[in-house]
């Protein structure tokens, strides 16, 4: 097997070309590697589907970013039967990977290279691919704002996402669309935001989705209706250690149900958030692909 190191230089704080070539040299000397380092967005993507296009051999692509460079990676070799992916969590979002553990677990490269392959789910919105969260309302407009602050050093980095929050209390706390779940209609309306997941996580620390699993061939699908922000600033905390669907507190404008085909209509210039990836998307058809790509992650 080949191991291809897909590198956002703009990760780690732009270390990250840096870590990986001196991680590299812990590799035993039978592992065959090689680097590649993305010269913009969705370049990644691109050399991927090249790449694999000309090569039929068995090979691993490894995310070396955040939950963008994961969208990239998955999206260039889902088409191929011959590729997996594994992750090296080294921006400043790393959702997806929360699923399999800690992120310091997947820096242990050897482990890594030498780890366990399973099969996972992913969602297919529209014509592209999405493996953890899709998501629009509120956390979209977060979603968006993260992007623009990231770079700053005082509201951006880790900060990112409450800064997001705290714009979207101001211009967010109502949206508009109708949304479907296997042919039930979750909300046509306003609504105050809608998760659609295949993992668990976005924003860094808020377990969205706590009942879904990258394997069982369904999305978990959650859908608030608006409230105050008192209400919100209020209830957030649950919504963030994953208890908001057991909550009695959240009963009266909370839905949620797994499902396998979800569609959103809404007006032109509607947002919908791919993997942290903001894209203007008015009308949505999401569908689970089951056990779509191979995903490489340390033995426990």
């Amino acid at each position: 097997m080949k191991h291809i190191f897909i590198v956002n230089p703009a990760s780690g704080q732009g270390k990250a070309p840096e870590i990986i070539f001196g991680s590299l040299s812990s590799l035993p000397s039978d592992i065959e590697s090689e680097v590649y380092i993305t010269r913009g967005k969705g370049d990644g993507e691109r050399h991927i589907r090249e790449y694999l296009a000309g090569h039929t051999e068995q090979t691993r692509f490894y995310a070396c970013g955040g939950d963008g460079t994961v969208h990239e990676v998955v999206n260039g070799m889902a088409p191929f039967p011959q590729a997996s992916f594994a992750v090296y969590p080294c921006g400043s979002g790393n959702d997806f990977v929360k699923c399999f553990g800690s992120c310091e677990s997947m820096l242990d490269l050897p482990a890594l290279t030498t780890g366990e392959e399973r099969t996972i789910d992913l969602m297919k919105v529209n014509d592209r691919f999405c493996v953890n969260i899709c998501h629009f309302g509120f956390d979209s407009y977060v979603a968006a704002k993260m992007n623009e602050v990231r770079k700053n050093k005082l509201i951006g980095g880790k900060n990112a996402y409450t800064t997001g929050v705290a714009l979207g209390l101001l211009n967010a706390m109502k949206n508009s669309a109708v949304i479907t779940a296997d042919g039930e209609t979750m909300c046509s309306g306003d609504f105050l935001l809608c998760t659609i997941a295949n993992g668990k996580y976005v924003g860094g620390k808020y377990k969205c989705a706590p009942d879904a699993l990258v394997d069982d061939g369904l999305l978990d699908i959650c859908v608030a209706s608006p409230v105050s922000r008192l209400t919100f600033l209020r209830l957030v905390k649950y919504y963030a250690d994953g208890s908001h669907l057991t909550d009695p507190r959240f009963k009266s404008f909370l839905r949620s149900k797994k499902c396998k085909h979800a569609e959103i209509s809404a007006a032109e210039g509607f947002c919908i958030s791919l993997d942290g990836e903001v894209v203007s998307m008015p009308h949505a058809v999401i569908d689970v692909v089951p056990r779509a790509v191979r995903f490489c992650c340390p033995k426990v």
